[in-house]
């Protein structure tokens, strides 16, 4: 008697594909970082991560306000609905060798030990997961500001995915994507490209052939020269931020402001209104928040300085009907914005 085949089960889509544009959509202007990190919580997803190790480490290199640190923050969001949902360690706060026994807490017997609780639990790390999805995120910032011993540290994080505190409880890390990022070879990056004079001051910098590549050597090389080979080896993934040119910085300008118009919605509700920007004064945000030197790191700080409270005062004093529409431009003098309200 013939075995009936058994029937192949059709394999379950990861949601790859919807993650990568999700994250697109967030992070402007980076197109390869997302490629490089989607495939790896794909293969969490798949249940085909390696054992023993974490899911995915990352070095992510570039000038500040290219968007690192927002990459994290954005997969944190898509995974479990808030970017708050991470675990971050300011590696600034490192800097000396014995801060670095804060992540880790003072052994049995010292003094200080039970006033001392560690920055890396396993609760703390079970605690940045959801309902949607156990894959915690872990943000080592600015890995290069921290004192030697945490590299040391990390080797066994990075490469069997276990950290002993201690107490000498561990911690597992083997469901976890780890970030490391870091502004090593960033000047150089800025100068290659836009040099500041001679003849490759004239020349188009990213828009000549091989330009990428170019800041990725130049990136390469700086975390060769910083940090050990043991360590480097155990990153899965090198990745570098190119500078954000002027499309980007628009797109991000109108991400901002579509945020600022949703916390509208929330906290005003029936009494919300719209917001209207006209060339001008996106002109003035752009000029004041955005820079070669720093990217858009500081255009949400000067929304804020210059249209949310000037918005907020507006409110207070009762001058914005509800579901009007506040239109925002350009002083005459060139000099900062001004706020009118249509409520036709």
């Amino acid at each position: 008697m013939r075995t009936p085949p058994i029937p192949i089960r059709p394999r379950r889509s990861s949601g790859g594909g919807d993650l990568l544009e999700q994250l697109q959509s967030r992070v402007v202007g980076q197109p390869q970082a997302m490629t490089e990190i989607v495939p790896y919580v794909q293969m969490h997803r798949a249940g085909l991560a390696p054992d023993g190790r974490p899911v995915g480490v990352f070095l992510l290199l570039g000038p500040t306000g290219t968007g690192k640190t927002r990459t994290v923050e954005a997969l944190a969001d898509v995974l479990h609905g808030s970017e708050r949902h991470m675990l971050k360690v300011d590696c600034g706060e490192f800097q000396m060798e014995h801060e670095v026994a804060k992540l880790i807490g003072a052994p049995p017997g010292y003094l200080g030990h039970r006033e001392t609780q560690p920055l890396l639990t396993q609760q703390k790390l079970n605690a940045v997961t959801s309902e949607s999805s156990n894959l915690s995120l872990l943000l080592f910032d600015e890995i290069e500001k921290a004192a030697p011993s945490m590299t040391r540290l990390l080797l066994g994080v990075l490469d069997k995915a276990t950290l002993r505190l201690g107490d000498n409880t561990s911690v597992n890390f083997e469901r976890t994507l780890i970030f490391l990022t870091s502004n090593l070879g960033a000047e150089a990056m800025r100068k290659y490209v836009s040099p500041d004079f001679g003849f490759e001051a004239m020349s188009p910098g990213l828009g000549q052939s091989g330009g990428a590549k170019k800041l990725q050597s130049i990136g390469w090389g700086a975390v060769k020269r910083r940090f050990a080979p043991e360590f480097v080896n155990r990153i899965d993934a090198v990745i570098t931020y190119s500078p954000l040119d002027k499309t980007a910085m628009d797109l991000i300008l109108d991400q901002q402001i579509a945020a600022l118009e949703r916390h509208i919605q929330d906290r005003l509700e029936d009494k919300s209104f719209d917001i209207e920007l006209t060339n001008g004064a996106r002109k003035v945000l752009l000029e004041r928040g955005t820079s070669s030197e720093f990217g858009a790191r500081e255009l949400k700080r000067t929304i804020l300085r210059m249209l949310t409270q000037p918005l907020a005062a507006m409110v207070e004093r009762g001058g914005v009907p509800d579901g009007c529409s506040v239109i925002v431009d350009r002083k005459r003098s060139g000099e900062g914005l001004e706020l009118m309200v249509d409520d036709d």
